[in-house]
């Protein structure tokens, strides 16, 4: 039996794009907020779900952003301060722990509530649930957040099975950008304003270009989003030249090679209500 939640671990789904919320709790709009920056990102594929732990800065400080994604393309997301982040990182031990000392899944000795082992985290005016639970399909390590002024609930499912994982990627992620909730990008040499994003639309995919910063130095984060599919490449500013080289030199070789075929065309325009995103370029690319 697959250890996957049940349709009760996602009261605050939608579809991948959406709001955001700051280290301090409070709700913005990620298309209006040109001053959060992301500094990096891991994906995991856990069963059927993807999975994406987003390191970000905004003027209150840093943070991760841990967003579900199901195999339908709905969405549940939490945010965790850096603080908080590493007290879960040390509870998702825990977990495993008990999760391993556990016999097999029994649908006939399961609690009322489902519940097997729970924790509670308090940050500022958020407090976090944890509660590793069982039912007919399986087990798996709801996290919900709420707020204690008010607002909606949020929470994550996370299979059992994948809970070593997560806690690595985690790990990753503290261990390049630490556990304090504020403080600057140590590392990094550039102290200037990076280069805003650009969007280019080709077909029926999206390409965006993201300028970031982390304590290795510069990056630009390529990704490719395809209805509710992403992925995404990182390219050290240091290798730049280099990749736009070789570009160039296939752009050149493939002109040469079909000189009556339009590589791409179109002009940059704005991007709307995509603010990070300001120049939307788009290409009929045809073979």
């Amino acid at each position: 039996m697959s250890d996957i939640g049940s349709g009760d671990e996602g009261l605050s789904s939608q579809k991948y794009h959406g709001q955001g919320m700051d280290a301090g709790g409070n709700n913005f709009d990620s298309g209006q907020q040109p001053q959060e920056q992301e500094l990096a990102t891991k994906m995991l594929q856990i069963q059927s779900k993807r999975f994406y732990l987003d390191v970000k800065q905004n003027r209150r400080g840093r943070f991760i952003k841990v967003a579900e994604i199901g195999a339908d393309g709905r969405r549940s997301q939490i945010f965790l301060a850096m603080s908080t982040a590493a007290e879960f990182r040390d509870h998702l031990s825990g977990f495993s722990d008990y999760y391993s000392s556990l016999g097999p899944p029994n649908p006939d000795n399961v609690p009322d509530d489902g519940k097997l082992k729970s924790e509670m985290m308090l940050k500022d005016n958020r407090r976090y649930y944890l509660d590793l639970k069982e039912n007919s399909r399986g087990r798996f390590l709801r996290v919900s957040q709420t707020i204690t002024r008010g607002g909606p609930r949020s929470q994550v499912a996370l299979p059992a099975q994948g809970m070593i994982e997560f806690r690595d990627a985690l790990t990753d992620l503290l261990d390049d950008f630490g556990t304090d909730d504020g403080g600057s990008v140590s590392g990094s040499s550039f102290k200037g304003e990076l280069p805003e994003g650009r969007h280019l639309r080709v077909d029926n995919k999206n390409f965006y270009f993201d300028i970031g910063q982390n304590n290795r130095g510069v990056y630009m984060k390529v990704s490719e989003v395809k209805s509710n599919f992403r992925t995404a490449i990182t390219v050290p500013e240091k290798c730049w030249a280099r990749f736009r080289d070789i570009l160039a030199d296939y752009t050149d070789k493939m002109g040469r090679a079909h000189p009556d075929t339009v590589q791409g065309g179109g002009t940059a325009r704005a991007g709307g209500s995509a603010a990070p995103h300001p120049d939307t370029e788009s290409f009929d690319a045809r073979t």
